[in-house]
């Protein structure tokens, strides 16, 4: 599938931000499931310095500096991808035996994905999380059967509802109050795994939604979305709670992978410290749709090529404001 993402996010400021630094996770990785073929991030007032660098994580980040009067920032990042199929889980050991291979013992080769097994600052390692697995986590199951199986109860579960948890509210909250969004699902997920000694990370990044029957694909309406990976065998497999999809190297085709982490603290689309600035306005727009769609949705798109060139503020997103996603 090719596919095209256009990730808007504006801040409009009460009074002059004097001096601000960012850091932004908006570039598409390379991945088995699919191909980066071209990747711009435009940002307005243009930077007085701009750098482009990978993390710890492989993904790519790009941090910029402002050191001039502003009222408004705008960054708007424009991706082509062709993704490809997914396919089904295959067996797997049983889920004790992998955990297992993660204890330590002298002289034991270096495994990266351990990494991934240890709490971190939004998931926590805790019996709760545990006992909430366990009836998944049989004696000897399948670790991809027990993965999906507990992926399938968080969905049937847990109500997700917007604006029903912020940015920072922690998992064991949101699994408390049974609701969330899928940033929420996902940091459940992860708690549940990582409590049980299994190796799991957070993936940012774009979901293809349908628009309703006989309604227009709507510009800007799409979010971002967060699944989870699990760690077996020397591969990493995709489990979406939020839309009870799984598979490998993604939950699908229309999945598009954008950066990974221990949790979204490490892939935040774009956060930053400012000088100023007082009280702001923040409005996210993102268009998920296929490539040969978006000149008929947005006719004669020349966003990030016009909006560069011009240096001239970009009008106010016509979309709800951000909220966690």
């Amino acid at each position: 599938m090719l596919l095209r993402v256009i990730h808007h996010t504006q801040y409009i400021y009460q009074v002059p931000v004097m001096l601000a630094q960012h850091l932004a996770h908006l570039q598409p990785l390379q991945t088995d499931g699919q191909q980066l073929l071209r990747h711009q991030t435009a940002i307005l007032p243009v930077p007085a310095q701009r750098q482009d660098t990978s993390d710890a994580f492989g993904n790519q980040r790009t941090f910029f500096a402002l050191q001039s009067p502003h009222e408004q920032l705008d960054v708007i990042s424009d991706s082509l991808l062709q993704t490809r199929k997914s396919a089904p889980l295959p067996a797997s050991p049983a889920w004790e035996d992998v955990q297992q291979a993660y204890q330590y013992h002298a002289g034991q080769p270096y495994e990266p994905s351990s990494e991934f097994r240890f709490a971190s600052p939004f998931v926590v390692i805790d019996d709760t999380f545990t006992e909430f697995a366990r009836p998944d986590f049989t004696p000897r199951r399948p670790l991809l059967a027990a993965c999906e199986a507990l992926m399938n109860r968080i969905h049937m579960e847990l109500r997700y509802e917007s604006q029903s948890t912020e940015i920072h509210t922690p998992a064991l909250q949101a699994l408390a109050q049974r609701k969330g969004v899928c940033q929420d699902f996902a940091h459940i997920m992860l708690g549940c795994l990582r409590s049980l000694g299994l190796a799991a990370r957070y993936v940012s990044g774009y979901l293809l939604t349908q628009p309703p029957p006989g309604k227009e694909r709507l510009v800007g309406a799409d979010a971002s979305h967060a699944w989870v990976s699990v760690a077996c065998e020397g591969k990493w497999y995709d489990f979406d709670p939020t839309n009870q999809r799984c598979g490998y190297p993604s939950p699908g085709e229309d999945y598009v992978t954008v950066a990974i982490g221990r949790d979204f603290g490490d892939v935040s689309p774009l956060r930053g410290v400012i000088q100023g600035g007082g009280s702001h306005e923040l409005s996210v727009a993102v268009t998920v749709a296929p490539a040969d769609q978006f000149e008929r949705l947005v006719p004669g798109l020349q966003l990030i090529t016009a909006s560069a060139a011009s240096g001239q503020p970009l009008p106010r997103i016509k979309s709800k404001p951000a909220t966690a996603e």
